[in-house]
């Protein structure tokens, strides 16, 4: 039997609920997307704040940034040094479809290089540079005691919640 709409739940929810019946889908995942509908539904937004969190949890749904790349050493994967490459490539820890050559000034996508056939005609994106200074990563440097890994960690955390990361 097909999960039914329940008389507490929320318009917005009986929707979902209707409409993944519809499509046939089973109940337990019935059940999860319903879950989040409702704590969307429970953040009582309006049409307005409604409409830019749906655009910001759809895009990080999908592991895509919300702002621009940068030129951080931070938000870049050396994969030559991991040896997982034969020449100098990084890839983005925030768009795992982004590659650079160049450290982070410029990268291309990877579904661009795939729509364009091959490197040479893929469009080349240039990252916005970070500010002389700022720092945008989280960075912990390890010792060989956990006691001062962990209080290095705290002290990181608590960095990146004062600067808003």
């Amino acid at each position: 039997m097909s999960p039914s709409p329940r008389a507490s739940e929320s318009n917005l929810v009986a929707h979902a609920r209707r409409e993944l019946r519809l499509l046939g889908e089973d109940r337990d995942t019935i059940r999860g997307i319903c879950r989040v509908v409702q704590a969307f539904a429970d953040m009582g937004h309006s049409g307005s704040s409604a409409h830019a969190a749906t655009q910001y949890l759809e895009r990080l749904l999908r592991f895509q940034p919300l702002t621009d790349l940068t030129d951080d050493p931070a938000e870049w994967i050396d994969r030559h040094a991991e040896g997982m490459t034969q020449t100098p490539l990084w890839q983005s820890c925030r768009n795992s479809e982004a590659f650079s050559t160049d450290g982070g000034k410029t990268y291309y996508l990877l579904s661009e290089q795939q729509a364009a056939g091959d490197i040479a005609t893929t469009p080349l994106h240039h990252t916005k540079a970070l500010p002389q200074g700022a720092e945008t990563g989280v960075a912990v440097h390890a010792t060989g005691d956990p006691s001062v890994l962990g209080a290095e960690i705290g002290r990181a955390v608590r960095r990146a919640r004062r600067d808003g990361i």
